[in-house]
């Protein structure tokens, strides 16, 4: 990021209350250093209350400022104790950054019997990071200002097999957000969605099938986040998710027929096969389809830009 951006970045979030949920690792922490380092008032949100004390000693020894909020934002009682505390102590949020998440590979076919694996991915990915917003949101609009960035994911772009848990309690969180952003625009409230790309996390250890694919370090998908409080968009997305989603709206028949084929290469999680290379040489050669069809649509967003 050059000099101008770190700038805009100090500016924007100075002295500014920042909820950062899922911050104990991943993305969440790489963010959380990345804007206490600009002055923010970083607070911390996540299960595990002995990682977020330690971050919070890195944090305050390199001379930023952070508070540590512990709980288990799938649970409803738990998160409202949160919320209140939080504003007992801060008064109101500035900027609240709903990243915490939890993924489930399986396909429909193997979860007849596990409706259970939605509900968990909502109780979270939904229903923990919308008890947030109602909870943050009424101060924000009293006070004419605010921003709530959502943490999303390029498989509600691309329809990703196997995500189907996942993807459609992110894409039930996005479209919270569109009606969201409607109804507080002249409240001074902005929402932004992030629509995240393949990243090299805790969250992704348990599934070693897309190490030969692509993927961003944490520290480069906060620069997405980053990018979100600075310019303060309605959507911030890859030129390949985009691509993807331009392609379905287009030919969404022959973008299916495409998926089908990478959903009947690639194998479930769990199963003996679900290695760290393609299973096969048809899998090889989607994956380089796959890296083809990823550098031109970044070749066409650096001509775009």
């Amino acid at each position: 990021m050059s000099s101008t951006e770190e700038g805009r970045l100090r500016e924007r979030v100075s002295g500014r209350a920042i909820v950062i949920t899922g911050a104990s690792s991943g993305i969440g922490e790489a963010l959380a250093n990345r804007l206490s380092d600009a002055g923010a008032r970083v607070l911390l949100v996540a299960r595990s209350a002995e990682k977020l004390e330690e971050m919070k000693k890195a944090i305050e020894k390199r001379g930023g400022v952070a508070f540590v909020y512990p709980g288990d934002l799938s649970n409803a009682e738990d998160t409202q104790r949160l919320i209140a505390a939080v504003l007992e102590e801060q008064g109101h949020v500035d900027i609240l950054v709903n990243n915490a998440g939890i993924s489930i590979r399986r396909s429909v076919q193997k979860s007849y019997d596990r409706v259970h694996d939605f509900e968990r991915t909502l109780a979270l990915n939904f229903l923990g990071a919308v008890r947030l917003i109602m909870g943050f949101l009424p101060a924000m609009r009293a006070q004419k200002e605010g921003q709530i960035l959502n943490v999303s994911t390029i498989g509600v772009q691309v329809n990703v097999p196997r995500y189907g848990a996942y993807i459609a309690s992110k894409a039930a969180l996005d479209a919270f957000s569109r009606v969201l952003a409607v109804e507080a625009l002249r409240d001074g409230v902005k929402v932004t969605t992030i629509y995240m790309p393949l990243v090299k996390t805790p969250m992704m250890a348990s599934t070693t099938i897309y190490d030969a694919f692509p993927m961003r370090t944490a520290e480069q998908a906060a620069d997405l986040i980053v990018d979100g409080i600075i310019h303060q968009p309605k959507r911030v997305a890859t030129p390949v998710g985009n691509l993807f989603e331009f392609a379905y709206g287009v030919a969404p028949n022959t973008i299916d027929r495409v998926l089908n084929a990478a959903y009947q290469l690639y194998p479930e999680s769990g199963d003996r096969k679900d290695l760290r290379e393609p299973i096969s040489g048809d899998a090889a050669m989607f994956e380089r389809v796959f890296k083809l069809v990823t550098r031109r649509a970044k070749r066409r967003g650096s001509r775009r830009t």
